[in-house]
Order: C-alpha cells, then structure tokens, then sequence
C-alpha cells in the first residue's frame, strides 16, 4: 500500500507544484510588466485567471505587485502541504506548516531564478537566432537581478560576470536559509 500513496503523493506534489511556478511567474511577470501579449503570458493568464481574479476583485495590486495571486500562490502552497500531510497520516502544528509553506514558495522562486539565469547564459551563447517566446521573457525576468548586480560589479571591459555573481549568491542563499 505504500507505493500507491506514494505514487499518489508525487502525483498531487508535481501537479501541485506545477500550478504553484504558473502562479509565480504569472507574478513575477506582471511586477516587471512583461510584454503580456506574448503567447507564454497569455497562457499563464488563463491558467490562473480562475483563482487570481475572484480575489482580485477585492484585493487591490501593491504598485506592480498582484498580493490577490501572491495570497493564493501562498494558500495553494498551504493546502497542499497539508493535503501531503494528511495523505501521510500525520497531523502538523497548523504554525509549522505555515512557516514551511514560506519556506517552500522562496525556495521555489530562489530555484526558479537559478534555472532561468543559466538558461540565459546558454542562450546567450547558442540562441541568438531563436524566436521562441518564452526567449524574451526569460530575459526579461532575469535583467532586474542581473542589473542589479551590474551596478554595483566593477566594469569588467565586455565581460559580463553578474549571472555568475547571481548563481553563487542564489546557491548561497539557499544555503544559508536552508531551503
């Protein structure tokens, strides 16, 4: 019997969690204005649209920042873990799953980031011809951080060492919060 609850486990896990990154990038393209005309944002809109704009209606945006789809990226994460626990047969103090859930979602944007940064790099070196549409957007997500980084990085002459920076300080991060 346990390895059809856990194969119902992973499978409520990824399903879980492959809503969870829609949400969190369906957020971070809206803070940085993202061009919502390309065909991956139309998608991610669609998605989530039935669980972000009900409360959207009564939850006002923080500047660029959508708080209805950062509440309920926060409360799915929230359910699930507790559906996983429940699956499990244990029974968490509700103030531990709460302080996991957080842990979870930061986790998730520090690898998110992590995996978009090297795809950059990559793609700065093969894919200059590509037009795929998630090409933009994966640049688009990752300049701030990098810009960031650029500002206060020493002018190197053409070379450009701030996705290096970013993925030791994103690993470090990661470390050091133990997520």
């Amino acid at each position: 019997m346990g390895s059809v609850q856990n194969a119902f486990s992973f499978l409520i896990e990824t399903l879980i969690h492959l809503y969870l990154v829609a949400l969190l990038l369906r957020i971070l393209l809206e803070a940085i204005r993202a061009d919502f005309y390309n065909p991956i944002c139309q998608v991610l809109i669609r998605v989530t649209d039935p669980v972000v704009k009900p409360l959207g209606r009564i939850i006002p945006h923080l500047g660029p920042v959508n708080i209805a789809a950062l509440l309920v990226l926060y409360l799915l994460q929230l359910i699930g873990l507790f559906i996983l626990a429940a699956m499990a047969g244990i029974s968490p103090d509700p103030l531990v799953l709460a302080v996991l859930a957080l842990r979870r979602l930061v986790r998730m944007l520090l690898i998110l980031y992590l995996v978009l940064i090297i795809i950059g790099v990559i793609l700065s070196w093969v894919g200059q011809g590509f037009r795929h549409p998630l090409v933009p957007l994966i640049f688009q997500l990752t300049e701030p951080v990098l810009a960031a980084i650029r500002r206060v990085m020493p002018n190197l002459g053409g070379l450009d060492l701030s996705p290096l920076v970013a993925i030791i300080g994103i690993q470090f991060l990661i470390i050091l919060l133990g997520v």
